[in-house]
């Protein structure tokens, strides 16, 4: 017998009508169980997606005989990230329960070591989060921790020695960073005063931003960018691949925030998108506005950092300000991410691509201003941007420090002049480019 295409479509509806209620009820939680779980992978490739977006940024704002440098970090990054939190960052960071009170847990070696007893571990749920598998939720989290170390890669650009960087990179992220994420999101002492950073402004963006800071204060500046007093600009090599770069972090983001709602919640998914779009576009202006009125020209680079300072400074309350909020807290965002490289370029902190002025500074600002403009303590939000700070800054200056004396730190200078493809690769990534300007 053959059905109508009206048949067709009526045949589910008349099956669960007449399914008794507890197989409809379990084959709907089966149905949304799936669809979160889908959406989780979705945000999951998003995130991952950011390490090219990443990748290209820093490759645009720096010289073009440091490329193949730059690209090997960042690739390298994302497997010290992966594997790391397989052996110990998830369960550092999602301990289950506390041998020292809200402050450190662990439990056990391995991801695997969590699912000791159970029949099936490939259909293995988290603890943490029961409307997606295990597996998919550690994906998710793992992305997040390599994007931390990626964050420290652009300050340090163009003089860090290429192993140093490495360890320095496996230590932060299998440590210091699952670590002080458990604080928050591993149900620590900080989720017990109800400090809230929904995706990250202070658990990455900060995290990562406080040891860039770390690490450009022991490195110093390029030779040749502060002279007799004066700060010269050392221009990057392409500004279109600058832009490709910040255009894949802001679709990226997407996956960030909107997969740190934890489910495919329709109505939550699609505001946190919006807010972080709008904080992103106010960013945009909010930099576009001061570098043509502080620098009397619009200037790309601070524009390209402005949308990147929006959507830090969303990202800790995404889901809970409003969306005239969200464009403040971008447009304000977009304007301090300006001052913030002019601060440090007077200070003579060098930091060839903004990231300590995008990642740090803005982080700061976000998870401070859902104190501000949601029902959430303005008190309780400072004290978590202090104890993040005071043991981040204190963790990266002691590791760095150790590679320094140990390892070194830093390359020759005429490692430097010659570019770090050439010294540490021997390779480069335009052979047949011709260097205008050396330095």
């Amino acid at each position: 017998m053959q059905l109508s295409r009206k048949s067709l479509l009526i045949l589910p509806l008349l099956v669960a009508a007449v399914a008794p209620a507890p197989v409809a009820a379990q084959t709907a939680a089966e149905a949304m169980f799936t669809v979160n779980n889908t959406w989780m992978l979705v945000a999951t490739l998003l995130v991952f997606m950011m390490h090219l977006g990443f990748a290209f940024l820093e490759v645009g704002l720096t010289q073009s005989k440091n490329t193949v440098n730059i690209l090997f970090k960042n690739t390298s990054v994302i497997a010290i990230g992966l594997l790391t939190y397989a052996i110990v960052g998830f369960n550092l960071m999602y301990p289950a329960d506390f041998s020292i009170s809200g402050f450190f847990g662990f439990s056990g070696f391995g991801i695997e070591s969590s699912l000791a007893g159970l029949s099936d571990p490939a259909l293995a749920t988290s603890e943490y989060n029961e409307g997606y598998t295990y597996w998919t939720d550690f994906l998710f989290q793992a992305m997040f921790a390599a994007t931390a170390a990626t964050i420290v890669s652009g300050a340090v650009a163009e003089r860090i020695k290429l192993a140093s960087f490495l360890v320095f990179a496996t230590v932060y992220v299998a440590l210091v960073y699952p670590l002080v994420g458990s604080w928050t999101w591993g149900g620590g002492w900080l989720a017990d005063m109800d400090f809230h950073d929904f995706a990250g402004s202070t658990l990455v963006h900060s995290v990562g931003g406080w040891a860039a800071l770390a690490g450009v204060f022991l490195l110093g500046p390029r030779f040749g960018k502060y002279v007799n007093g004066r700060i010269h600009p050392i221009p990057g090599h392409s500004l279109p691949l600058a832009a490709a770069g910040m255009f894949l972090l802001w679709f990226g983001w997407f996956g960030f925030n909107g997969g740190s709602v934890l489910s495919a919640d329709p109505a939550l998914v699609s505001f946190v998108l919006v807010t972080t779009c709008i904080a992103a576009s106010a960013g945009i202006i909010g930099a576009m506005l001061t570098t043509w009125t502080v620098h009397k020209h619009p200037d790309a680079s601070m524009v390209f950092n402005g949308a990147l300072a929006g959507l830090v400074g969303i990202t800790a309350g995404a889901d809970t300000v409003s969306v005239l909020s969200a464009a403040i807290i971008g447009a304000v965002a977009g304007v301090i991410v300006v001052f913030s490289v002019m601060f440090f370029d007077r200070i003579k902190m060098d930091d060839p691509v903004g990231a300590i002025s995008v990642h740090l500074t803005c982080g700061i600002w976000g998870t401070l201003a859902v104190g501000i403009f949601s029902d959430y303590s303005f008190v309780t939000q400072l004290i978590g941007v202090v104890a993040y700070g005071a043991f981040a800054l204190t963790s990266a200056l002691l590791i760095f420090s150790l590679i320094k004396v140990t390892m070194g730190l830093r390359v020759s200078e005429e490692d430097e002049r010659r570019g770090l493809d050439l010294a540490e690769h021997n390779m480069e990534a335009y052979p047949d480019y011709q260097i205008v300007m050396t330095r």
